[in-house]
C-alpha cells in the first residue's frame, strides 16, 4: 500500500506531481480544486499561518492551471477575455486580471503571465476557463492555439522566502521585481519564476514544466529552505482574508461583477479595444453597482475555523446581504469576514446582525483589507 492509498475518488480527480511528497511531509487533508487534490491540512491551521508571516511556507497550488495561449493574434485574444487594459504589458510581466462574461459577470480571477511576444500562461482560480477560452477562440476568427501545458506551481511564501531563493538560485534573484517573472533551470530542473502569491507576504511562485520532476523540486526546496525555518504548508485562509483576497466561487462568481468588488481600476471602458462584457459593464457603472463588497468585525467567540456556509446578513428585520469568507484571526485577536450586501447598506461603522452556525450575533462593517492595506509587505 502506497502513501497516496488513503486518498481517492478515482481517476477523474487528478494528483499534482508534488502530491506524494506532501503526504510525506505531513499532509492530512485534501480538497478538490480545478479538478484536482489541494492540501488543505498540515495541523493546526494558526500555527501554519504563524509559520507563513513568521518564517515561510511551501504550498502544492498545482490546482492553479494554466491556460496556454500562443500565436500571431495571442495578445489581441487575451485582450478579448479580460477588462483590463494590457496594451502596456510587457514580455516579462504578470497581471491580476478579471475574465468577464456578457454581463459583466466574473468567470475568474486569475493572474496573467506574459512569457514572450505571443505567448501567455493564464494561472487559474477554481473555474474552466481552458474551455471558455477555447470556446471562445473557434468564434473569434482569430489566429491562436489554446491548451493546458504541463505547468504545476508551487508557492514559497512568508517573510524568509527571499533568503530561501537566494540559496537556490544565487543572490541575482533578488532582482526579480513584483509581478515580473523569469525563466531559470535549478540542476536541470525548467520552471518560470514570479514574484506573486496567493498570501500577501512576500512570495514566489515556481512553475514547473516538467511534471515528472515534481518530487525531486519539492525536496530541493525543502532542503535549501531548512536553516530558514520553511515548513510544508496550505494556503492560509487567515492571511488571505486579512489581505481581503478573493477565493472564487466564495467572495465572486458568475453573478458577482467588478464594480460590486471595488475593482474600477481592473476596467478600462475607454480603451479602444473590445472585450467581452464591455457593453454591459458600462451599463453597470452608469447605474452603480447594486451590491457593495465590505468587511465586517464579528463580535463572537473565536470562531474555530472559516465558515462553510453563506452566513445571512440582517439590518433590523431587513435580509441585506451574506457573508462570503469569515475566520478568526489570532493576529488582530478579531473574527473577521468578507460580505456582500445591499448598496445602500454599506456604511462604514454600521451595526448589522450576521446569522452565524451558532446563531445571532452583532457585527461592525469596517475597511478591508483588515491588514497591511497597501500590500507593501508583499511588494517589498
Amino acid at each position: 500500500m502506497t502513501q497516496s492509498d488513503g486518498f481517492g475518488f478515482g481517476t477523474q480527480i487528478r494528483k499534482s506531481p508534488y502530491f506524494d511528497a506532501t503526504v510525506r511531509w505531513g499532509a492530512k487533508g485534501f480538497s478538490v480544486y480545478n479538478h484536482m487534490y489541494i492540501p488543505r491540512d498540515f495541523g493546526d491551521p494558526e500555527q501554519n499561518f504563524w509559520n507563513l508571516v513568521n518564517e515561510a511556507i511551501l504550498c502544492d497550488v498545482a490546482v492553479e492551471r494554466q491556460v496556454e495561449i500562443t500565436g500571431p493574434d495571442a495578445a489581441k485574444f487575451v485582450q478579448l477575455l479580460t477588462p483590463r487594459d494590457l496594451s502596456k504589458m510587457a514580455v516579462g510581466q504578470c497581471k491580476y486580471i478579471l475574465i468577464t462574461n456578457a454581463d459583466g459577470g466574473i468567470l475568474n480571477d486569475p493572474i496573467l503571465l506574459r512569457l514572450a511576444e505571443n505567448h501567455y500562461w493564464i494561472s487559474l482560480a477554481d473555474s474552466d476557463i481552458l474551455f471558455w477560452a477555447q470556446g471562445v477562440a473557434v468564434h473569434s476568427g482569430m489566429d491562436v492555439s489554446i491548451c493546458e501545458p504541463d505547468v504545476s506551481p508551487l508557492q514559497l511564501q512568508g517573510p524568509n522566502s527571499g533568503l530561501i531563493m537566494q540559496e537556490l538560485f544565487g543572490e541575482d534573484i533578488m532582482d526579480l521585481k513584483y509581478y515580473w517573472l523569469r525563466e531559470v533551470d535549478l540542476d536541470g530542473i525548467p520552471l518560470i519564476v514570479s514574484r506573486t502569491g496567493w498570501s500577501s507576504e512576500l512570495g514566489y511562485e515556481l512553475y514547473l514544466r516538467d511534471g515528472s520532476q515534481g518530487d525531486q523540486l519539492w525536496e530541493r526546496i525543502m532542503a535549501a529552505g531548512m536553516k530558514h525555518g520553511l515548513k510544508p504548508g496550505h494556503t492560509s485562509s487567515i492571511r488571505r482574508i486579512e489581505g481581503g483576497m478573493l477565493s472564487y466561487h466564495a467572495d465572486a462568481d458568475i453573478h458577482t461583477n467588478p464594480y460590486e468588488l471595488g475593482f474600477d481600476r481592473l476596467v478600462n471602458l475607454d480603451m479602444e479595444a473590445d472585450f467581452i462584457g464591455k457593453a454591459a459593464l458600462r451599463r453597470i457603472k452608469e447605474e452603480g453597482p447594486k451590491r457593495r463588497q465590505i468587511g465586517l468585525v464579528i463580535d463572537c467567540d473565536p470562531l474555530t475555523g472559516p465558515n462553510t456556509t453563506f452566513w445571512q446578513i440582517n439590518f433590523g428585520r431587513d435580509a441585506i446581504g451574506k457573508v462570503t469568507s469569515a475566520v478568526y484571526s489570532p493576529r488582530l485577536k478579531k473574527n473577521i469576514a468578507l460580505a456582500m450586501v445591499d448598496a445602500e447598506c454599506a456604511n462604514i461603522g454600521a451595526e448589522v446582525e450576521v446569522v452565524t452556525k451558532s446563531g445571532p450575533t452583532p457585527a461592525t462593517i469596517v475597511e478591508r483589507p483588515f491588514y497591511d492595506p497597501k500590500k507593501k509587505i508583499a511588494a517589498a
